[in-house]
């Protein structure tokens, strides 16, 4: 299972930014642009990991800091504008566990993250985003996918099943791991999806279909990206 963040930043762009660099590291992204949308996720489902911006629109982010740390142990990564020492001193006084100032770049964020959730037991390494063998390129963080010299157009969920084969390069994905972090959990019953997606895939990648290159079937169990 994918592990959650809850983006909370009001920037649009910002919060795309974060989005799709941690879809592409194999995180499953929540986002909100307010404290009130943001409890109300909390409610529903907690995160693995929490982002947050300081200034939103119905308030100030130190205030869910606070809440949150009253109930729970989650990871909290601070992520703001504001520079002063003494800013940064109070949110880690009240609970956050980092805090990172913006503007920021995407490996330093990357980082954090693995730190904080180090620091809670949960140890990752930084994940694969190229993958190339013989003709075919992927490149998750640019969204590119280059076959025969040739820019392949995929669509979504095509790419982020090729991309969730890529982060497991070389290793068997079950269909259930498949399915699960490609279109979500109610969905693990649901195979014919991933013959369908497969056999597009594999029409845009391999000279071959019927007899794949890179993307190998293991009968009853699920797929593998070849690496070699």
């Amino acid at each position: 299972m994918s592990l959650r963040v809850l983006v909370v930043e009001d920037d649009p762009e910002i919060r795309a930014l974060i989005r799709s660099t941690l879809s592409v590291e194999g995180f499953e992204v929540q986002t909100a642009v307010s404290v009130s949308e943001a409890k109300a996720l909390l409610t529903h489902a907690l995160p693995d990991i929490m982002l947050l911006d300081l200034g939103l629109p119905d308030g100030d982010g130190a205030v869910l800091v606070r809440e949150v740390r009253r109930q729970h142990s989650l990871p909290i990564l601070v992520i703001s504008a504001r520079h002063q020492e003494s800013e940064k001193i109070q949110m880690l006084d009240a609970g956050a566990d980092d805090y990172l100032t913006k503007p920021f770049s995407v490996a330093e964020l990357l980082a954090r993250i693995r730190v904080a959730l180090r620091h809670r037991g949960t140890a990752l390494t930084a994940s694969v985003t190229v993958h190339e063998l013989d003709d075919l390129r992927v490149d998750l963080g640019q969204y590119t996918v280059v076959c025969k010299g040739q820019d392949l157009h995929l669509t979504p969920t095509e790419f982020k099943l090729l991309a969730r084969l890529v982060r497991s390069a070389g290793r068997v994905v079950t269909h259930r791991q498949l399915l699960t972090d490609v279109w979500g959990a109610e969905f693990t019953e649901h195979t014919h999806y991933l013959r369908l997606y497969m056999g597009q895939l594999r029409s845009k990648i391999e000279i071959d279909p019927a007899e794949p290159r890179h993307l190998l079937t293991e009968t009853g169990i699920g797929y593998r990206l070849a690496v070699s």
